[in-house]
């Protein structure tokens, strides 16, 4: 198997790939509180994972790199809770434009953002446009949890999609990294539905602290977690990413150049 994860190549290896039209995906998480049972890095480390097994499936079909993963996004709603970091948006909007510039700079033009945090959606939305405008190249975005929405609907028992520390996020820890989960802690976690602000039909939006939603931390139910779950999610939301991946979307834009502001 070629290897897929950018920091495990070399600058020869990275410029024949570029040179060949290969895609790089940029995993874009959060490092937040998950409750008493779950790390703070859930959403990087899944994010991570989803693009290196999606990379392996359409890597038999297209060139694919997995990008080092911006651990750290937008989490100010969960800062009461502690052990969360987060970034400010202007900062986000420079870091992604820095980073994803450096690809292009080396000879990348098929970059794919796939998020892992329900709280970037609709600032990745927006940063997408902008991005594409600054650098002149079709940057494009994607939640993993998007792509395969379907797969995590029909996994799911007690939610139709993913909430927050819930039985989808702990479903597929307990398939990829079952060693971060503090098991003492499961009895307890849960706490009311959520759905994610990108997703909601409320006619009004307002910023809502975390703990206002749950004094535990966790949103939906974990209780119901098995790693046989979590292991058809994350195959799924791959599958579905590799997909998307092959069908090459970047394709269904005109060929002529971008605007460079």
């Amino acid at each position: 198997m070629s290897e897929v994860l950018w920091n495990r190549l070399t600058v020869t290896e990275l410029r024949a790939l570029a040179a060949r039209n290969t895609v790089v995906l940029l995993p874009v998480g959060a490092t937040e509180q998950h409750g008493h049972h779950l790390p703070t890095g859930v959403d990087d480390l899944l994010a991570a994972e989803v693009c290196r097994r999606a990379a392996v499936l359409a890597a038999e079909h297209t060139g694919v790199v997995v990008a080092p993963s911006i651990s750290v996004g937008l989490s100010e709603h969960h800062m009461s809770f502690g052990g969360t970091l987060t970034l400010s948006l202007p900062t986000l909007h420079a870091l992604l434009r820095d980073v994803c510039r450096s690809m292009i700079r080396v000879g990348f033009s098929r970059i794919l953002i796939v998020n892992g945090h329900g709280g970037n959606m609709t600032a990745l939305n927006a940063l997408t446009t902008e991005l594409t405008a600054e650098l002149a190249t079709p940057i494009a975005f994607a939640s993993y949890f998007g792509v395969g929405r379907e797969v995590v609907r029909d996994t799911l028992e007690t939610q139709d999609g993913l909430m927050h520390a819930c039985e989808g996020e702990t479903s597929m820890m307990m398939a990829a990294h079952p060693e971060l989960i503090r098991t003492e802690h499961l009895s307890h976690a849960h706490g009311p539905r959520i759905t994610l602000p990108a997703e909601s039909t409320e006619p009004v939006y307002m910023a809502v602290p975390f703990d206002r939603i749950t004094s535990t931390g966790v949103a939906g139910d974990a209780r119901t977690a098995s790693p046989e779950k979590g292991e058809r999610m994350l195959s799924g939301c791959a599958a579905a990413l590799a997909e998307t991946i092959v069908k090459d979307p970047w394709s269904q834009l005109e060929q002529r150049p971008l605007p460079m502001r």
